[in-house]
């Protein structure tokens, strides 16, 4: 038995909800084996980001060529890339050793508000890594910095995915989780030809830490398996609805979405 090989290159929440954790523990759920590379490490809970720190770019770089050189990695997942030196490492690495299909997730602030990318850094993020993305991953508030556009509803978001795919990806995913003129939680996918929407029940929780982080790593898993990336945007949006629908109430803040909704842990001993 085998299974398929993600790779995700983020930082490392030690709340254990989003970040690194939280790829991980999607793309495992979702059947394939999860490689890492850390790029940051932050002081973090289900309520506030406290501190973070970044690794060397040098050892970021050896962390990618360490895994790429031994597994034969299906696909990769870019999240919080925190600086614009960071981003540069990524990037080069991505274009050099050819990685793709790639998922970027430009992962931009906390939802405590702590901020994740550098001010200076969004330059280097539209320039050198968002062209390299089969597909860019942002959340309103993301597509809305990148863009300069306002987004809040769904011909908004149509918008901003056509401005946002003019950088350069393939394809552009605007999550609609926070969209005012409709009752669902509305994804548009763009391809620089057709708009596709996905639509799923909006879940009324607190305990969404990590959905963002989940989802796109979710999307990459099912990439590793060799779906196109309809059916993997689409198997993506039905597994975080339900770890969204399952999420557990954790802590003091926004608890984490529940990535393994689906399994029995007492199952494994009969």
């Amino acid at each position: 038995m085998t299974k398929p090989v993600a790779l995700t290159i983020a930082g490392s929440d030690s709340g254990g909800g989003a970040g690194i954790q939280a790829d991980i523990k999607a793309m495992e759920a979702n059947g394939v084996f999860a490689a890492s590379v850390i790029v940051a490490v932050t002081a973090q809970n289900t309520q506030a980001v406290t501190a973070a720190h970044d690794l060397p770019p040098d050892f970021v770089a050896a962390q990618i060529d360490a895994v790429v050189d031994d597994l034969d990695v299906a696909a990769y997942k870019t999240g919080m890339l925190s600086s614009a030196a960071i981003i540069e490492t990524v990037a080069e690495r991505i274009d050099a050793r050819d990685l793709t299909p790639l998922v970027v997730d430009p992962v931009m602030i906390s939802k405590s508000g702590f901020k994740l990318l550098q001010d200076a850094a969004i330059a280097t993020l539209r320039e050198a890594l968002i062209p390299q993305a089969t597909l860019l991953t942002p959340n309103l508030h993301e597509a809305s910095h990148l863009t300069d556009k306002t987004v809040e509803t769904v011909d908004d978001a149509k918008a901003v995915a056509e401005a946002l795919h003019a950088l350069g990806p393939k394809a552009v995913l605007v999550k609609g989780g926070h969209l005012n003129d409709t009752a669902e939680a509305v994804d548009v996918l763009y391809d620089g030809t057709c708009f596709r929407t996905f639509a799923a029940p909006r879940i009324e929780t607190p305990n969404t830490h990590g959905t963002g982080c989940t989802y796109a790593s979710a999307i990459a898993a099912h990439l590793a398996h060799g779906h196109d990336l309809p059916l993997a945007v689409d198997r993506a949006k039905r597994y975080v609805t339900r770890a969204i629908d399952h999420a557990l109430p954790l802590g003091g803040g926004h608890g984490p979405t529940n990535h393994f909704f689906h399994l029995n842990a007492a199952d494994a001993f009969e």
